[in-house]
């Protein structure tokens, strides 16, 4: 890489920043956040784009998906499964193409205006007297701006969608909100062991029965449903852009009032990627009988570890496919999931996906230093008291990735690579003390957000 050090300057440089405003307690106007950021952006966008040294998989996968749409032939089967999602942005990949822009600069203006637009969606999210602090911190970001102007990642695609998703489902008025308020478990065993089984089902499923009830239209109910449908949408778009953000659906729900807005932020959030999927081949050029192919080019993730976390270890730090690993950490993923739904499903929605996020970064199998950025804008709104450790340390981290390793031949590459990806596992507990754990109840005066109540983020 050409332009490392430049880089690393301009991103140390804003870290000391970032650092300064949360010492000095600065809160700049949005605008003021939203042009720093901009500059940021697009001087690393501008020296990545004419860098000897491009990514891998920014040439090689993304590029084909946009040249294939000019080409009028499927993304996904064109670049023989570099691309591996829905063809959203590769359409965008192609439009831009298309006006005649150089892929250097195209495949990256996707990313970093998505990154660009994280901004002021993460002072939108953090809302407060401090929301234009959290913006400006989000616009100096190092692994933000690393992911989005240098690699071209398509993560803050799907973060604008997701967090936008967050943003409206919340909806006007005092942005701390509580999670799932009502026992309805315990309701229902009460029920059972009061009245039996057979009237408990009645009291719950029957006519007037609690499932009922919540079934039943408010006083705001058009609005409500608006906003569920909105907010499905947005969450529908995210999975267009990739498949993770299928962790950010609880909190969205969540941050809905009712169970009717709740169902229909489900529907849209469903028929949006249905939508994309059965218009390939108006838009796409695809074949109907191709249309199972892309099911299963999509569907097939190869079970390749070794880059990040625990399963370096059991590779000496190489790439590997191994099966067993990928199978046994997948289902560690499933269980720590459900037992963070379940320790933090009184707490704030945006805590609680918080929470699933970094157990995620914590035990998953396989991941690219990309992945570190899911959770960044929900942390960088709420942050917790170990949260700057977290930031900096992933940052670090994947830095290191970007900005030394790449200044090697390929053989070099390797050798520092398997230091580099065992090292990571030293990121592991500074993610899971980043997690939201003082804040587990948003319905405990002792844990609410605000400093004046407790000193829980006094420190972040």
């Amino acid at each position: 890489m050409d332009y490392a050090v430049l880089t690393g300057i301009v991103l140390v440089a804003g870290v000391l920043f970032a650092l300064v405003a949360q010492w000095r307690d600065w809160r700049p106007p949005l605008a003021a956040a939203i042009a720093v950021g901009v500059v940021v952006r697009l001087l690393i966008m501008y020296t990545s784009a004419i860098d000897s040294w491009q990514p891998v998989d920014f040439v090689e996968s993304f590029k084909p998906a946009g040249e294939a749409i000019l080409r009028g032939e499927d993304p996904v089967l064109a670049s023989e499964g570099g691309w591996h999602f829905l063809p959203t942005i590769p359409y965008v990949y192609g439009l831009l193409l298309w006006f005649g822009i150089p892929w250097e600069y195209a495949g990256r203006l996707v990313t970093v205006v998505a990154d660009i637009a994280l901004i002021p969606l993460v002072a939108r999210l953090a809302g407060g007297p401090k929301a234009n602090l959290r913006a400006l911190q989000y616009a100096l970001n190092p692994l933000a701006v690393l992911i989005a102007c240098v690699h071209g990642q398509v993560e803050p695609v799907a973060l604008v969608f997701g967090v936008a998703a967050f943003v409206v489902a919340r909806g006007p008025g005092d942005p701390d909100r509580a999670g799932v308020l009502t026992d309805v478990v315990g309701k229902v065993r009460a029920g059972v062991a009061a009245y039996g089984v057979k009237a408990s089902a009645v009291r719950v499923l029957g006519r007037g029965g609690m499932l009922h009830r919540a079934l039943l239209p408010g006083s705001d109910d058009k609005a409500t449903l608006k906003r569920g449908a909105a907010a499905g949408l947005l969450m529908g778009l995210a999975l267009c852009a990739k498949s993770w953000p299928i962790w950010l659906v609880p909190g969205m729900l969540l941050l809905l009032p009712n169970l009717r807005s709740r169902i229909a932020a489900l529907f849209t959030t469903g028929v949006v990627p249905v939508f994309f999927f059965v218009t390939l081949p108006i838009f796409a050029g695809t074949a109907i009988g191709d249309l199972p192919k892309v099911i299963d080019t999509i569907r097939d993730i190869r079970p390749i570890v070794g880059e990040y976390g625990w399963t370096p270890w059991f590779t000496s730090g190489d790439w590997a496919l191994r099966p067993d690993l990928a199978s046994f950490g997948t289902n560690l993923i499933y269980v720590c999931v459900i037992a963070v739904i379940l320790l933090w499903r009184r707490a704030d929605p945006i805590d609680l996906t918080t929470a699933i996020l970094l157990i995620f970064m914590v035990v998953t199998p396989r991941l690219g230093a990309q992945y570190l950025l899911w959770f960044m804008p929900f942390l960088v709104a709420r942050p917790t008291r170990f949260a700057w450790p977290a930031i900096l340390a992933v940052s670090f981290w994947a830095g290191y990735g970007y900005l030394y390793m790449t200044q090697f031949d390929t053989n070099t590459w390797w050798h520092l690579h398997s230091l580099w990806s065992r090292a990571s596992v030293a990121l592991l507990p500074i993610l899971l003390l980043a997690m939201p754990w003082g804040r587990r109840d948003a319905t405990a005066p002792a844990l609410a957000r605000s400093p004046e109540k407790a000193g829980v983020t006094s420190a972040a």
